[in-house]
């Protein structure tokens, strides 16, 4: 197991986070905390979401929310194994 902060934008907000939404609730099972900031003037949300489960489900989860329209993501994985 690791831990990891998964960092997205949301470009247009609007139109991306029902799905953004719907992707984190089937990973909730790994999801540790999130915190989000909204730029409604900018039309831009940031998302930073702490996940602790395998790599596989990492990666699962970022690749699915980095294929979601507008979504731009990024993820930072700790070197220790838990």
């Amino acid at each position: 197991m690791k831990i990891a902060v998964i960092g997205a934008v949301m470009d247009h907000p609007t139109e991306s986070q029902h799905r953004f939404n719907e992707v984190l609730s089937a990973y909730k099972h790994i999801i540790k905390g999130r915190m989000g900031i909204p730029f409604e003037n900018e039309d831009i949300s940031i998302v930073a979401i702490t996940v602790m489960g395998t790599m596989d489900d990492i990666n699962s989860l970022t690749g699915k929310l980095g294929n979601i329209h507008g979504v731009t993501v990024k993820t930072s994985v700790s070197k220790k194994e838990l």
